[in-house]
């Protein structure tokens, strides 16, 4: 038989060549120091590795660190490249050169590197998550409110999938309950540096707007005009087909509508990170009739990844059904956990 003393060098020998294994990848960091762990992603300017020696993953600025070292597979992009699949490591301090699957090699400064993904890990660590609640109680006329906010992303080698969505409801007594939500499904597709193709699908539906269900579905495509580890700014546009549907109207409108939309996301200014983008839709088979949507979003990062957000959406339409209002806002501060 084997000797217990055997038994159990076999056993470290065993976790000790499956550890070094799973935690393959190494940085070197400004202070001359090492993080040996798994490399999960980059993004916004701070990079997330997973180590043996700690419950939760370790967040390191994209800015404090010199080196990689890894021989696994990442989806890769920098401020003069698209995407790149394929192996990273660093020739030299501050710079970090790409192996294609294809054998192509790129180097490039570690300055330049806005984007990082493992694609060696399973389906579920390609998402991102996060949702948010919020609840007012007001004592004049039993006011309640409630509203939720979820988001969930996916990201492959050139696309992406996000979704979202947002609910609001206000009760109180002796006035009709108002309820309001939007959401949208969007796809991206990334064919070259700072293009891109998308199709988006977004619904709304508002009792102040007297507005039971509009469905928008819009093709067209966009391009980053500034990238950096601090910030982006895009500006996309195409067509629309739009249905809608109002209340004690028993005939649908449907219209097509041009649209163009801008966005900015800043996400360098320590814990807060600021959202905004606007889609204008002149009508093209409406004469004259043009719809706003506008958003705004400042987040607050608190610690185990739980956040505060504050913001507000609002909704034009210069050509309001009826009697109902031509503008609509909320405002909405809730909290949130992201995954």
């Amino acid at each position: 038989m084997i000797s217990r003393s055997l038994l159990l060098f076999f056993v470290f020998l065993l976790f000790s060549v499956t550890g070094t294994h799973a935690q393959s990848d190494s940085l070197l960091v400004k202070n001359n120091q090492y993080l040996i762990g798994e490399i999960k992603s980059m993004e916004r300017g701070v990079l997330v590795i997973e180590t043996p020696y700690s419950k939760s993953d370790f967040r390191v600025k994209w800015g404090e660190i010199l080196a990689i070292y890894s021989e696994r597979l990442f989806i890769t992009s920098s401020k003069s490249s698209n995407r790149i699949y394929g192996k990273i490591s660093s020739p030299e301090t501050g710079f970090l050169k790409i192996i294609s699957i294809a054998k192509d090699e790129y180097i490039f400064p570690v300055a330049d590197i806005l984007y990082i993904k493992s694609v060696n890990r399973g389906f579920l660590d390609r998402l991102s998550a996060s949702v948010d609640f919020g609840f007012t109680l007001t004592r004049a006329r039993n006011q309640r409110q409630f509203s939720a906010r979820s988001h969930l992303g996916y990201i492959a080698q050139k696309w992406s999938f996000d979704a979202a969505f947002n609910k609001l409801v206000t009760a109180q007594d002796e006035i009709e309950d108002i309820n309001r939500g939007d959401g949208n499904l969007t796809a991206i597709y990334f064919p070259r540096r700072n293009w891109f193709a998308l199709n988006r699908l977004e619904y709304l539906y508002n009792t102040e707007q007297a507005l039971d269900l509009r469905f928008n579905t819009l093709f067209g495509a966009g391009r980053d005009f500034f990238k950096s580890n601090t910030l982006y700014w895009r500006v996309f546009g195409g067509l629309a087909f739009n249905n809608e549907n109002f209340s004690g109207e028993s005939m649908d409108r449907r219209s097509a509508e041009a649209w163009v939309a801008s966005e900015l996301n800043i996400f360098d200014m320590g814990d807060v990170s600021l959202l905004s983008n606007i889609f204008v839709y002149p009508s093209l088979t409406e004469k004259d009739r043009v719809r706003i949507d506008y958003r705004l979003d400042l987040k607050y990062d608190m610690p185990l990844d739980f956040y505060i957000k504050t913001g507000m959406t609002l909704n034009y339409d210069n050509q309001p059904f009826q009697s109902s209002r031509s503008v609509d806002y909320i405002w909405q501060t809730t909290l949130g956990w992201s995954w």
